[in-house]
């Protein structure tokens, strides 16, 4: 299949919709900046009232008139550009592919050659976040806000997240009761005498960024600012390497050792002791400024993501001692869940080695371009712009695109997108619907492709439209079946392609709890998709949360950095304080008191899900962890979650 890099066949249609577009452009950003002037979030309201003269009110009486009078003025040229643009939706394409052509000897291509589908098996990591990157006056409704600055920092912070080392500290502590322990980066020591890795003691800190550099300590000013420019492995730690370090939870530390008699891939350091400093090969980026946690540790703070350094300006993270498949082994011994089949967490970060992320609501294409740009440091494939406009391929006009994008470490090979038709009311506006994607992961020594097939969709918002979800729900099984069908190139008699996994994930706009969403609960697509998260209809795991935060206090102290909601949600009260929950049908009912007589952990909306049918025979595929992720807090409405699966053949051991 041709992947589309250009959103239009040729370079004249190219040129047209380019002077379409800039004869809109004003008009549209005045009409934008205008409706954002009359709408303040929660944080502005908050000030108004505070301060009666407040800078901002007064720059609305002023600035007001002077947008409404530029935006008169441009009405005539947007609407010529909207006589030429209109007609070219029919032949603009329904996405736009984008690949790093510089990646190097650590790209996609290499990637494919490290798994031949034997051996140990393979881990994957997946992600789905929702970003209401939305124009300015429309993300203003979810109480966030200038939208340009947010998906370049969103880009940067998820870059950041993804290209540290997979590194867990597990803590042994009677108190460690929380929800989960957390994601945990650190830099271990050159190999001792005896062949294993060693923990620096005293070097544990609370880290204020996750900059990860793995060939000296000598950086450009521009690397230190804003990371790897090419996001190469090389440059991040080997993604395929990775290290446990236990901290044990007693009072007074011990003296880092190898524990030999343990996993031999673990190692052991005090919990207290020492100085906790900043390594000489590690510095805070701007994506991060002021937004990762404050500096000062504490002993409840260990639950939190970390730099184990060397204390050598020498050392390095890229050549870590242990293989992903002797630490995967070590970790099924040591659950930190040994109720649940895999690990589960709230994470300050992003997942360590993420290989694919898919996104809903990023609408704007200004940010949607920023965006890109930031993530093309980690990721070298990444789809965007995807939709339909106008009133081609859809039964209302769209004004916006799907939202959805898509990025990837491994190659894409086949794509497919599908609108649904049945959206209405202000999610009509939008193109809405199902991004379908193949992408190869590694061949057989008998040159077999091994493949793996990633659905991301964003569902109907309006919560009272439950039949009009089942309906996606059912376009959404229906048009995955084609593109398995229509994609492969395998037989019986002839199989080309091993599948390995077949996840769906995305923004399905209801809940396991909620009673008014019960047609959507009892779907039959998790009886072909696994939820990990999910006992049955209307029943969900003790550890699960919601998705969705609550809007009004995203910007209250205690939760606007990701360290701090990451506490906050490891707590019940937090949860009931800061997560939104069904809405109640009873009149009268105050916000917090109604959630004091609510059971669960709020609205869970952004699913993963995974297959355990049709993939290879011989292969299985298992959840190794799910994380619910805190590091776009302040950034957006949602609360990514990623989930990593193992595919290995059926009969090795988990």
């Amino acid at each position: 299949m041709v992947l589309y890099t250009a959103p239009f066949p040729n370079s004249c249609l190219s040129a047209l919709h380019a002077v379409s577009w800039a004869l809109i452009f004003p008009c549209y950003w005045l009409l934008d900046r205008l409706v954002a002037s009359f709408i303040p979030i929660a944080c502005q309201k908050r000030q108004r009232a505070d301060d009666p003269c407040y800078l901002q009110l007064l720059c609305t009486v002023l600035f007001a008139p002077v947008y409404l009078a530029l935006l008169v003025a441009s009405l005539p040229f947007a609407f010529v550009g909207f006589l030429l643009w209109s007609p070219l939706q029919s032949a603009r394409r329904p996405y736009i592919y984008s690949r790093l052509e510089d990646k190097g000897p650590a790209g996609g291509a290499a990637l494919l050659s490290e798994w031949k589908g034997t051996g140990p098996g393979k881990s994957f990591c997946f992600a789905t976040a929702n970003l209401c990157l939305l124009p300015d006056s429309l993300a203003r409704l979810n109480n966030v806000f200038n939208t340009q600055a947010r998906a370049k920092e969103i880009g940067q912070r998820i870059r950041n997240g993804a290209s540290r080392p997979q590194i867990k500290i597990y803590i042994d502590s009677p108190t460690n009761t929380s929800i989960s322990a957390a994601s945990f980066s650190s830099l271990v020591s050159p190999q001792g005498s005896d062949g294993v890795a060693r923990a620096v003691p005293g070097s544990i800190k609370r880290t204020a960024s996750v900059e990860y550099k793995g060939d000296s300590g000598h950086h450009s000013s521009d690397e230190a600012a804003n990371g790897p420019a090419s996001g190469d492995p090389a440059e991040g730690g080997s993604l395929e390497d990775a290290c446990i370090v236990r901290i044990g939870g007693e009072d007074g530390g011990r003296p880092p050792e190898a524990d030999d008699s343990a996993s031999g891939g673990q190692a052991r350091n005090g919990a207290s002791g020492g100085s906790r400093g900043q390594t000489p090969n590690h510095s805070q980026r701007d994506g991060d400024s002021g937004s990762l946690g404050s500096p000062s540790a504490s002993r409840e703070s260990l639950v939190k993501a970390r730099d184990v350094g060397s204390g050598e300006p020498g050392a390095t993270n890229s050549k870590l001692p242990y293989k992903a498949s002797g630490v995967k082994k070590a970790a099924a011994r040591k659950r930190r869940h040994p109720d649940e089949a895999f690990d589960h967490e709230v994470s300050a970060f992003f997942p360590a080695n993420l290989d694919f992320l898919c996104l809903q609501e990023v609408f704007d294409k200004r940010a949607a371009a920023k965006l890109k740009a930031q993530l093309h440091g980690y990721f070298e494939y990444i789809l965007y712009d995807v939709g339909v406009y106008g009133c081609q391929g859809c039964c209302s006009f769209k004004c916006l695109n799907s939202g959805l994008f898509f990025a990837s470490r491994y190659p894409i090979m086949d794509v497919a997108y599908h609108c649904y038709p049945n959206g209405r009311g202000s999610d009509g506006l939008a193109s809405k619907g199902a991004l379908f994607l193949k992408v190869q992961v590694g061949s057989t020594p008998q040159d077999q492709r091994i493949v793996g097939y990633i659905s991301c969709t964003h569902l109907h918002a309006l919560p009272e439209d439950s039949a009009i979800r089942c309906e996606q729900l059912d376009l959404l099984q229906d048009w995955l079946a084609d593109f398995r069908k229509s994609t492969s190139s395998s037989s019986t008699a002839n199989p080309e392609e091993l599948v390995a996994f077949d996840v769906v994930c995305g923004d399905f706009n209801f809940d396991n709890c909620s009673s008014d969403d019960k047609l959507e609960q009892q779907h039959s697509l998790f009886t072909h998709y696994k939820d990990p998260c999910r006992l049955g209809p209307g029943e969900e795991k003790s550890w699960a949360i919601g998705t969705m935060l609550d809007t009004d206090n995203l910007y209250d102290e205690d939760v606007c950095t990701p360290d701090n909601l990451q506490k906050v949600l490891e707590t019940e009260e937090g949860r009931r304080e800061y997560l939104a929950f069904p809405t109640s049908k009873s009149p009268g009912a105050g916000q917090k008191g109604r959630k004091d007589l609510l059971k669960g952990n709020g609205r869970r909306i952004d699913y993963m899900l995974y297959a355990e049918e049709g993939l290879c025979p011989d292969w299985k595929a298992e959840v190794e962890e799910f994380s619910f992720i805190t590091q776009l807090s302040g950034l957006t409405d949602h609360l990514p979650v990623a989930m990593r699966l193992m595919v290995s053949a059926g009969e090795e051991e988990a």
